[in-house]
């Protein structure tokens, strides 16, 4: 039987989003220094070979590694991606738990750097490095 668990910390992501909404539910956990993301992967978040699709990979670790930056920063701070990079490790299937881990590696005035491990109940499947830009705020 496959364990429908959250671990312990976790709760409904709070930053929706229309690209997200399709791979609900999402959960996260709030740390001092990181946003952490994850899931229980459902054959809607999967490819056609029934592993995490790298998009769906891609796209969490990079809304980790941006919510992480923008906690370290202080709340209310924009941020966009200039450069996102992944490598997949290895896979994730049906049934385990996504969990993108992030560490926030240097933040400036203009820029913010990230990286992200992702692990399929407790296995790395991919690992992954962003820049992020920091936007002036919304007037």
């Amino acid at each position: 039987m496959t364990d429908t668990a959250i671990p312990h910390g976790f709760a409904p992501h709070y930053r929706k989003s229309p690209l997200t909404t399709p791979w609900e539910p999402i959960y996260s956990k709030v740390t001092e220094t990181n946003v952490i993301l994850g899931l229980r992967i459902a054959e809607a978040h999967t490819n056609s070979r029934r592993m995490a699709h790298g998009g769906l990979i891609t796209a969490l670790a990079d809304n980790a590694m941006g919510l992480s930056c923008g906690h370290v920063l202080g709340g209310g701070t924009r941020l966009v991606t200039v450069n996102l990079s992944a490598d997949f490790l290895g896979s994730a299937q049906i049934g385990q738990w996504l969990q993108i881990e992030t560490e926030v590696i240097k933040t400036g005035k203009r820029l913010c750097f990230a990286q992200a491990l992702i692990t399929a109940d407790g296995e790395p499947c991919a690992r992954a490095n962003g820049t992020f830009s920091v936007a002036p705020p919304k007037t």
